[in-house]
């Protein structure tokens, strides 16, 4: 008979390899049990199987060297208490189980030294969705967005008005909107008074030219006064010296006085017709230079200590779409409007084509310059409570501890740091809000525990 037919042979080999194999499922059963699985971010949950966190969801992690005791004489971290899960000022100083009956939470020397300061494994990070950033210098720059109007330059506009009083004899502007040149004519004025000073000026010039040879030099000073009174007179009426000149020349008294305009720009407004009657200071028309415009906007309260004269601004208007206008800020008007708290801000704009119209809607971006090479932080990274101001700092090694920090003005996303922080420092800008809720009840274990020595709060005995 073959050997490996035996009957009784082959049962003693199925026994021993059914007995290996049941060693070895209950080898394997004694490691799974002994592993613990806890919540990254609530440790205080511990199971003894793999599943997900009650309190928010996520996917249990394994406890290193969870369950012994003794870890830290063989591993590389050593516990220093333990405490309850749910209690921060329940601490023992063996494992075992807490008031509520709850599994105890190992703390441990290298933790429990840092106030607040939180570990997390680099899975539980991903899952998390944990990013940093670092500290750094920027310039910080406002943008500030608003809107306005478009109106007149102040300074190149003015008024055409008559110093003596007459009648229109003839009027070429007659219509609002026109464009003229400097110089143009705008309307001749006939008046009795210039035709009189006109004669009176002839007469004068006759008188001096007769006794300017008579010898008399008191005479003479005389007619020489009378002439220069007379011509005075034209001068203040803006008489232009070349008609002056003329009549010297000609000797003829002209009926009408011409106005010319003195600078270019549109007719914006018009208050007389032809053959009016006119007295001497009457408003006649107001000629408007358009080549530059102004904008007015208006500023909110908190946006007024962020604006200075000279700030560049960008400029759209509806009626021309893509098209952007560069100018900048000239004056800041020097009181508010008591009903809706603004402050107005004038801007000036070049308009060589005259395409801005004045009392055209203007959108408006206006960069307002903070500081220059400053510490900041992004915004999303401060935890603001009201009272602090927190940023999460990332100390390496996967270990993350709050600090408050000292915040300047926020720009463009960012916080300019004035205090708490180091240029070159890792700090979290996402999940930071889950770690400060651990981190703050780290900080209040970490409190209790230095209450050890105290005869007043013992540790508990298991």
């Amino acid at each position: 008979m073959n050997r490996y037919t035996n009957p009784l042979l082959l049962s003693i080999i199925l026994s021993t390899v059914l007995f290996a194999a049941s060693c070895g499922k209950e080898a394997t059963n004694a490691e799974a049990s002994s592993t613990k699985y806890t919540c990254g971010m609530h440790p205080q949950v511990v199971r003894d199987e793999p599943g997900n966190c009650p309190i928010c969801g996520m996917r249990l992690t394994p406890m290193k060297n969870s369950g012994d005791a003794t870890a830290s004489q063989s591993g590389e971290r050593k516990i220093k208490y333990w405490r309850a899960p749910m209690n921060p000022t329940e601490i023992y100083d063996k494992p075992g189980k807490s008031a509520m009956g709850m599994d105890l939470v190992p703390v441990y020397e290298s933790d429990a030294g840092m106030q607040g300061a939180v570990r997390i494994d680099p899975s539980v990070q991903q899952n998390i969705n944990l990013k940093t950033d670092t500290v750094r210098r920027r310039n910080l720059s406002a943008i500030i967005r608003t809107s306005g109007h478009l109106d007149y330059n102040e300074k190149l506009v003015y008024e055409v008005n008559a110093k003596i009083t007459g009648w229109v004899e003839k009027l070429y502007v007659n219509f609002t909107g026109k464009y003229v040149r400097a110089g143009d004519p705008l309307l001749d004025i006939y008046s009795p008074d210039l035709v009189s000073a006109q004669e009176e000026y002839l007469s004068a010039m006759d008188y001096r030219k007769s006794v300017s040879s008579s010898g008399n030099q008191q005479l003479e000073q005389s007619a020489s006064r009378l002439l220069e009174s007379s011509k005075r007179r034209f001068q203040y009426w803006d008489i232009p010296d070349e008609e002056i000149r003329a009549l010297e020349n000609t000797r003829e008294v002209k009926k009408v006085l011409t106005l010319r305009a003195t600078q270019s720009g549109y007719v914006i407004d018009k208050r007389i017709v032809e053959g009016a009657r006119i007295m001497a200071g009457q408003a006649l028309m107001k000629i408007a230079d358009l080549s530059t415009i102004w904008l007015h906007a208006d500023l909110y309260e908190f946006e007024i200590s962020e604006i200075r004269e000279g700030n560049p601004a960008i400029m759209t208007v509806p009626a021309y779409p893509g098209k952007e206008y560069s100018g900048r800020v000239t004056f800041l008007y020097p009181f508010l409007d008591a009903k809706a708290r603004t402050m107005r801000v004038r801007m000036e704009f070049s308009n060589p084509e005259t395409r801005l119209k004045p009392e055209m809607f203007a959108n408006v971006t206006i960069d307002a310059g903070i500081a220059k090479n400053v510490l900041t932080v992004p915004e999303q990274s401060v935890i603001r409570s009201g009272v602090r101001n927190i940023v999460i700092v990332a100390l390496g090694d996967g270990l993350f501890s709050p600090k408050e920090v000292v915040l300047g003005k926020p720009a463009g996303g960012f916080y300019q740091i004035l205090g708490g922080l180091e240029e070159g420092e890792a700090i979290v800008t996402s999940a930071q809000f889950l770690i400060d809720s651990e981190s703050n009840l780290n900080a209040a274990i970490a409190q209790m525990s230095s209450s050890e020595s105290e005869p007043d709060m013992p540790a508990h005995q298991h």
